[in-house]
């Protein structure tokens, strides 16, 4: 259900992800908002590694919610505070997908609600729907 576009036209990704990513026929979507490296017990780990991977699973209980899984993530928005945390978030992003990587943005920004926070994930998915 999911085509990776990764026109020859343009450079290589910088990193494993897709420059677009095309979900054919009919589909769900489930957006998930932005998700911070805060555990359910409210623990915040003080590195970035660790903030995306919480991040990440917390993104992926979302999903489960929905029937979804995280090889149905299309696109992936990724917001870090230092340009240090690229490398760590990147790991813990590449750990959480096989196949087809999903369309991916990350931006460096100057903060998030309280200042212990290094990264935030938003998730787009998309699941076929059987007609």
């Amino acid at each position: 259900m999911h085509k990776a576009l990764t026109p020859t036209a343009l450079p290589a990704p910088f990193a494993r992800y897709s420059h677009g990513v095309e979900v054919s026929g009919p589909a769900r979507w489930v957006w998930c908002s932005g998700q911070l490296g805060m555990d359910a017990q409210g623990h915040i780990p003080e590195d970035a590694g660790q903030q995306a991977a919480i991040c990440f699973r917390n993104a992926a209980a979302i999903l489960s919610s929905a029937g979804m899984g995280m090889a149905d993530v299309v696109r992936v928005n990724a917001f870090v505070t230092d340009r240090a945390y690229m490398a760590p978030y990147m790991e813990a992003r590449d750990a959480c997908f096989d196949g087809v990587p999903p369309a991916s943005t990350l931006m460096i920004v100057g903060g998030f609600t309280r200042p212990e926070f290094k990264v935030e994930v938003e998730i787009v998915a998309a699941q076929g729907v059987t007609p």
